[in-house]
Formats: C-alpha cells, structure tokens, sequence
C-alpha cells in the first residue's frame, strides 16, 4: 500500500510528459481542445439572440399582425391598388408597405396588383428594399439581419448616439434607391418590350388585367348589395 502512495506521490511531482511532436497527434490535440469550444460559443450567440433581438422580432410581428387585423384585409388592399396607381407611389410606398406587413419574401405577392409590363419593377423596388428596412422593422427580413447589424457596429463601437441619426439614412436612403430602381426597371422593360417585339403581346396582357379588376369592383359591389339588403330584412 506504501509503495501505491509512494508512486502517486512521484507521479503528482514529476513533470508534465512534453507534447508530441507528431503533427496528426498535436491536430487531434488541438481538435479535442477545441471541440467543445464551438457549442459554446453557439450557445452564448444562442442566448444573446435569446435575450437580444428575439423578442423584439416577436413584438414587432405581433404588432403588425394586430394592425392588419385591425385596418382589414379589404382596406389593406385598397391602399396597396390606391398606391399601384402612380410611379412615385408604386415604387416606394407599395413595396414599403409590402415588406413591412408581410416581410421578406411574401411581400413579392403585392406584384399581383399591377400589370404584367410593371412587375419586374415592383419586384426590383421591393428586393432592394429588404435590407433598409431592417434598420426600424428588423421582423421584415429577420434571416438577413446581419447586413444591418454589421453596418451599425462600427457607429455603434465608436458613436452609439449617432445609432439613430444612420438607421435614418439607412432607411431614407434605402426609399430613394428603391424608387430609382423602379422607375429604371421599367423604363428597361418597356425597352425590351418593343425590341422582341411583344407589345402585341402585352397589350393583351394589359386588357386582360383590366378585365380582372372590373370584375373584381363589380363582385365586391355586389357582396357589398346583398350584405346590405341581407341587413335590411333581417331589420
């Protein structure tokens, strides 16, 4: 039993056995060392989005979702036709209003509004516009939040006062751009249009898209009678 504790004891004060100089044994090493280290970092980065921006991603969407429960779904609709109306409007108003209430990527589906030949256009404003929105309404496009956050993080190292003054610019700059691209888009399409020889084409488009909508206000008219007649009697 004496020489057992007389052995631990010569092995606790003895040193340390040098390192391998096998290049395979010194990268398992370094690998069995550093393993764990991934997860934990994960797991730090996992409970900063926890307590971070998580919360304000769920706010955010649970305010939106209130809001167009309570403007409707048919007054929702009618500003984004009312918007469809004029350039100015069609390109930055409608994709604005596109992004923040259904966010990325079902904000494309607004494009359903308008005739063929503007589409492409509206698309370009509204991709364009997934990143500045961020800068206020980060539930918008929540998977592509590190593009804002790595260009507030220098301002907010060295400057966090001036924080508002760029998600500002970031924002009305990002209106700007979107409604540029816009106006180019289509001007582009109108180009290419006429080049290949499909204004036929798309005339034909145009009617029937002004078809639909007639029929649109007129169903809408008419549910809107028979509620109203429906009120009446039971009255």
């Amino acid at each position: 039993m004496q020489s057992v504790l007389d052995t631990i004891i010569w092995a606790a004060d003895s040193p340390p056995v040098p390192a391998s100089d096998n290049p395979i044994i010194q990268a398992l090493t370094w690998g069995a060392t550093h393993f764990i280290g991934l997860f934990n970092a994960s797991g730090e980065a996992l409970v900063g989005l926890a307590t971070g921006i998580l919360p304000t991603l769920i706010v955010l969407l649970t305010f939106m979702y209130a809001i167009t429960t309570w403007v409707g779904e048919a007054r929702m609709t009618r500003a984004v036709q009312w918007s469809a109306r004029w350039a100015i409007t069609r390109y930055t108003l409608m994709p604005i209003i596109a992004v923040i209430v259904l966010t990325n990527p079902m904000a494309y589906s607004f494009g359903i509004y308008l005739p063929e030949r503007q589409k492409p256009a509206f698309y370009d404003s509204a991709v364009s516009f997934v990143h500045p929105v961020t800068a206020f309404f980060p539930h918008a496009n929540a998977g592509e939040i590190f593009v804002w956050a790595g260009v507030s993080a220098g301002v907010l190292s060295i400057a966090p006062e001036k924080y508002p003054l760029l998600a500002l610019l970031y924002f009305g700059t990002g209106i700007v751009v979107i409604f540029i691209r816009g106006i180019v888009t289509e001007w582009i399409t109108k180009l290419l249009i006429r080049r290949q020889g499909l204004t036929a084409v798309f005339d034909e488009y145009d009617r029937e898209f002004a078809r639909a909508s007639e029929r649109f206000i007129e169903a809408k008219s008419t549910k809107k009678t028979g509620s109203s007649v429906s009120t009446e009697g039971a009255v």
